[in-house]
């Protein structure tokens, strides 16, 4: 796979963690992504849901947000049919069961695996 297959991919970050949320800004871009938006918390990704899918191609969604599961807002996006992947540190362990298909990227992760990970969301090899 090359990065120039994910040029122009468009996606919603949610991360909690600005720094975190800076290098994956920085990783993407680096890919040739496009980051539309970054929210920071359950109820600000909640409040940019309407119209995602006409600004976004996938999400990126870390699980815990300062102790609250972002699944409503996976549940949102599944709703929407718009793809997406985990990132935890956790690894799959802290995934809920009932998204055993959803691809997980374990923290701390590098451009090669979220690389990957982003071609299985997008269906771009």
């Amino acid at each position: 796979m090359t990065t120039g297959s994910l040029e122009g991919l468009r996606l919603f970050l949610v991360e909690d963690e600005a720094l975190v949320a800076m290098l994956l800004e920085d990783m993407l871009s680096d890919l040739g992504c496009v980051v539309v938006d970054i929210a920071g918390s359950l109820s600000e990704a909640l409040g940019r849901l309407d119209g995602i899918g006409d600004r976004a191609d996938g999400a990126i969604l870390d699980v815990n947000l300062g102790g609250e599961q972002v699944y409503p807002f996976a549940d949102a996006l599944a709703d929407c049919k718009l793809p997406f992947l985990f990132a935890t540190g956790y690894g799959r362990m802290g995934v809920s069961a009932r998204y055993p298909s959803t691809p997980v990227l374990a923290k701390p992760y590098g451009a090669e695996e979220l690389a990957a990970a982003l071609s299985t969301i997008s269906g771009r090899q």
